[in-house]
């Protein structure tokens, strides 16, 4: 699920960064004189107390350099005095941009988990950089904390458990019509083919595109919702599948229209209108579906 798991947090990370960005204002001291190594620390470790699943936190110099041990939870703390993080992202992004920043996942170097670090300049009196305090957290415990509807959560749990549900429904669905489709050919046996009246071919062909159309619906509800496979772009997914959906009904609406048209013009003339409605129908959907497509288009090149 880690796919689905960065997804996530794409979409959450201003709420994620917002929440520890409060953190860090609420217990740390800022622009003031004679900030002191000694009272961050006391409140970073205040923080870790506080914070549930917080992997680590430490606290860095100007320079990128660390100054004390890293912090880890249950009392741990391991000896990385000194060690320069300079090249990390977590330092280089709070220096720069002079505020609150959150990293994108990354494997720990602790635990080998996707973690993320919120990271926060320190100033003093005068507006200069002292300290850039960091605290690392898993990213499954980010995402329960920045977003409800988590997998880890009872109601991603519920969600999920539901989509795999009508996932299978509906491939139930998608054989029985399948099963249906071929049905007519196998009733003639082998070697009948002469036998084969033309309008189970025609309704044959339209429950097969059917069936088509509903598996592809599921192959997509059971991979995006389910096993969570990435989404590089869901309105470019979702809009392949809208148009591969809708263009299987249209087929089947067509071949339903031609096929009436052959029976009412061999038995019933007077009721070819009626298959007539169908191909008007037919002939909306399309538009219907060129507008669509028109549309989606502009929008993805916006």
């Amino acid at each position: 699920m880690v796919a689905q798991d960065i997804q996530q947090y794409s979409e959450i990370r201003p709420k994620a960064r917002a929440y520890f960005c409060y953190l860090f204002h609420k217990n740390l001291p800022n622009h003031l004189p004679s900030v002191s190594v000694e009272t961050i620390t006391a409140r970073m470790l205040k923080i870790r107390g506080d914070l549930q699943g917080l992997e680590a936190v430490y606290l860095l110099d100007a320079k990128g350099n660390q100054i004390g041990p890293t912090y880890l939870k249950e009392g741990k703390k391991d000896e990385d005095d000194g060690a320069r993080r300079s090249t990390r992202a977590y330092y280089y992004r709070a220096m720069h941009e002079r505020r609150c920043t959150i990293t994108d996942p990354y494997p720990s170097l602790l635990t080998d988990n996707l973690t993320v670090t919120a990271s926060q300049p320190i100033f003093d009196e005068h507006g200069e950089i002292v300290y850039v305090a960091c605290l690392d957290m898993p990213l499954d415990e980010v995402l329960k904390i920045a977003h409800p509807l988590a997998l880890e959560s009872f109601a991603g749990r519920f969600f999920r458990g539901a989509y795999a549900v009508f996932s299978i429904a509906l491939a139930f669905v998608a054989l029985l019509l399948f099963v249906k489709g071929i049905e007519s050919f196998l009733a003639y046996g082998f070697g009948q083919y002469d036998k084969i009246d033309i309008k189970d071919i025609f309704e044959a062909t339209i429950l097969l595109t059917l069936s088509l159309a509903t598996f592809d619906l599921v192959k997509t509800l059971f991979e995006e919702e389910v096993i969570g496979k990435s989404k590089h772009d869901p309105a470019s997914d979702m809009h392949k599948t809208m148009v591969r959906f809708l263009g299987s009904i249209i087929i089947a609406l067509s071949i339903e229209a031609l096929m009436l048209v052959f029976k009412f013009a061999m038995t019933e003339p007077a009721l070819i209108i009626n298959a007539i409605y169908i191909i008007g129908g037919v002939a909306m959907l399309l538009i219907g579906l060129a507008v669509y497509i028109r549309f989606t288009q502009i929008k993805e090149k916006e």
